[in-house]
C-alpha cells in the first residue's frame, strides 16, 4: 500500500494538527511506501513573502521529523522540488471541467462571501490531484472536511483515463481520520488557527501554561462535583494521559473539592511530558539545518523517480513525446 500526505507550511503545528492528523500520518509510515511532502506550492495562495515561505517550509520539515517521521521509512520532500507535479497539473487541467472546480469548498466559500478568488485558489484542487496521482497513491489520510479533495481527484483521474482509453492514473482511496480530529481549543470550540484558540506543540513552556490556564470552563466552585465528560480540559487531558491517570482525574472531578485550575495544571504537565522527546529532537535538528536539507534533497530524488515514471505514462497516453 502506497500512502501519501502533505502539510501546508502556513504556521506551527498545534495540538489539533498533531492528534487530528500528524500522529496518524506517522503511524502509517511503515507501509510499502510512504510519501510526505511540505506543500509550499499550495502555500503560495496565501503566503506572499518569500523568506516567510522558506522559513515556514523548513520549520514544517523539522516539525515532522521531530514528531517521529523517520526518513529511513518514509520519503519526505518539498513539493516545489518535484517539477513533474506542475507538468502533471497542466495535463490534468486540460481534462478537468470548470463545473467540477466551481463546486469545491475553498472557491465556493470565498465566492459566497463576495471575496475575489484568484486562479490559484480556483485550480487548487487540480494541483492537489496531481500531488496524489503523481505517486500512484493508494491511500490518502484526510479529515472529514477534506474528503471532497479525494472525490475530485478520483473524478479527474477517471475522466483522464476514459478520454485517453488508458489506466495511466491510479485512483486513490481516502482514509478518514478518526474522531480525535476534534481537539478542543482554549475556547472549547474545535482547535483551529482560524479561531485563534490553538496551543502549539512546540510552544515555549511559559506561554503554553498561560494558554492552558486560560481554557474556558463553567462557573462551578471548587467544592462542587464536576462532569469530566463535558469539560474541555478533561478532553485535552485524555489525549496525553494513560487510562489509569484519566480514571483518577475523573474521580477527582466527580468527588468535588478540586478546582479547574488543578485540572489545567495536570494538562500542562502531561503535555510537557508527552512532547518532551519531540522537543529534544527538534532542538537537535535546529542545530544541524544541513541534515534537514539533506533529508529533503534525498527525499526529492526518490519522489522524482516515482513521479517521472507516472508522468511518462501520462505523457504517452496524451500523445506527447517521451522525455530523453
Amino acid at each position: 500500500m502506497r500512502v501519501l500526505s502533505g502539510i501546508q507550511p502556513t504556521g506551527r503545528p498545534h495540538w489539533g494538527n498533531y492528534f487530528g492528523a500528524i500522529a496518524q500520518y506517522i503511524a502509517l509510515q511503515n507501509n510499502e511506501q510512504s510519501f510526505y511532502f511540505v506543500a509550499d506550492l499550495h502555500a503560495l495562495t496565501t503566503i506572499r513573502d518569500a523568506q516567510v515561505l522558506r522559513d515556514n517550509s523548513h520549520s514544517a520539515a523539522v516539525d515532522l521529523l521531530a514528531l517521529g517521521l523517520d526518513p529511513q521509512q518514509a520519503t519526505l520532500f518539498l513539493q516545489s522540488d518535484i517539477p513533474e507535479v506542475s507538468e502533471l497539473t497542466w495535463l490534468l487541467m486540460t481534462v478537468t471541467q470548470m463545473s467540477l472546480l466551481e463546486k469545491c469548498h475553498a472557491y465556493k466559500d470565498k465566492k459566497a462571501k463576495g471575496l475575489a478568488a484568484d486562479a490559484g485558489l480556483f485550480n487548487y484542487p487540480v494541483l492537489m490531484a496531481a500531488d496524489i496521482l503523481l505517486y500512484d497513491s493508494d491511500v490518502v489520510p484526510v479529515g472529514a472536511d477534506q474528503v471532497q479533495h479525494i472525490e475530485v481527484t478520483r473524478d479527474i483521474a477517471q475522466r483522464f483515463n476514459v478520454i485517453y482509453g488508458t489506466e495511466a492514473l491510479t485512483l486513490p482511496n481516502g482514509q478518514t481520520l478518526d474522531a480525535t480530529a476534534k481537539v478542543p481549543g482554549t475556547d472549547g470550540e474545535k482547535m483551529s488557527k482560524s479561531y485563534g484558540n490553538t496551543i502549539e506543540v512546540f510552544e515555549a513552556p511559559k506561554k503554553m501554561r498561560k494558554k492552558v490556564m486560560s481554557i474556558k470552563t463553567d462557573s462551578k466552585t471548587v467544592e462542587e462535583p464536576k462532569d469530566p465528560q463535558t469539560c474541555p480540559v478533561f478532553a485535552l487531558y485524555k489525549l496525553f494521559a494513560e487510562e489509569a491517570q484519566q480514571a483518577e482525574l475523573a474521580e477527582r472531578y466527580r468527588a468535588g473539592g478540586m478546582g479547574y485550575g488543578d485540572a489545567k495544571q495536570a494538562v500542562y504537565e502531561a503535555a510537557l511530558a508527552y512532547f518532551a522527546a519531540a522537543r529534544e529532537r527538534r532542538a537537535e535538528l535546529e542545530k544541524t539545518p544541513d541534515t534537514v536539507r539533506d533529508i529533503l534533497r534525498d527525499g526529492a530524488i526518490v519522489a522524482r523517480a516515482k513521479g517521472q515514471e507516472v508522468l511518462e505514462r501520462v505523457r504517452s497516453a496524451c500523445g506527447l513525446s517521451a522525455k530523453k
